[in-house]
């Protein structure tokens, strides 16, 4: 079973040097892009994350500092990974969590404004997490019958995502084809930045999900508590999360 697509999707895996979204950085990225008409195109790149990489992550991924001691940088890599993605909507495993929030730290650091305004992302692991419950290894195992070797490869995590999503379609008849849908599938709570740390009500509109105005609506405290703003532009918050704020106080701005 294909994906309906009426626009290319990127199906892409990130390794790092930890799980921090705001402090970690890229030292692998894989990209798989799949266009409507069926053809792919993917690229691997080893990056130099310009700050050293745990042993406890080299044990996991197997890419060590020596690796990557000449590779260029992200920033370096900036322009052409967004070209790539840039028109096309998202996939990955745990993407909607940890792979597209750092990811999109890495491109604000280097200067590319990066949104998702006009694409949608499809978490694999959520459709797998809804439905069976497992690791990557054993969904490739449970869904395309294969053992995954050189798991936490880029690459390789990368194609088996893919593989896992044809085979879930096949396999899910009530899963439904197109992107937008899928999205709206994989979507765990209606986040407005990646992180989480602002979301929507029912009512739609942007609310903190963190600290002393959890739950308040996000422009009713930025006008009582104008410090507020400065505070989170001025703390170890991630860089999307202040460009998400500072859209909404610009936005309250305008309509005064």
């Amino acid at each position: 079973m294909e994906l309906k697509l009426t626009k290319s999707i990127c199906f892409f895996d990130l390794e790092t040097t930890g799980i921090d979204i705001s402090k970690d950085r890229i030292v692998e990225i894989a990209i798989l892009k799949v266009f409507p008409n069926g053809n792919k195109e993917s690229r691997t790149w080893l990056v130099n994350p310009t700050i050293p990489i745990p042993a406890e992550s080299t044990a996991i991924h197997g890419i060590s500092n020596e690796k990557v001691a000449n590779e260029p940088t992200f920033k370096e890599l900036a322009s052409t990974i967004h070209n790539m993605i840039k028109d096309s909507d998202l996939a990955g495993f745990n993407s909607d969590r940890f792979d597209i929030p750092l990811l999109a730290e890495e491109l604000l650091r280097a200067g590319v404004d990066f949104d998702m305004k006009n694409c949608v992302s499809v978490d694999v692991q959520t459709i797998f997490h809804k439905k069976e419950e497992r690791t990557l290894s054993a969904a490739y195992k449970f869904y395309c019958g294969q053992s995954l070797e050189n798991a936490h490869s880029a690459e390789a995590d990368t194609m088996a995502t893919y593989e896992i999503l044809k085979s879930q379609l096949d396999r899910y008849e009530d899963l439904p084809h197109d992107m937008r849908s899928l999205s709206e599938y994989t979507t765990r709570k209606k986040s407005v930045d990646f992180a989480g740390f602002i979301a929507l009500d029912k009512d739609n509109e942007e609310i903190f999900t963190f600290g002393k105005h959890k739950g308040a609506k996000v422009d009713k405290v930025l006008e009582a508590e104008p410090g507020y703003f400065s505070w989170i532009q001025n703390a170890d918050f991630p860089l999307y999360t202040k460009k998400v704020l500072t859209g909404i106080k610009l936005r309250k701005l305008n309509t005064k």
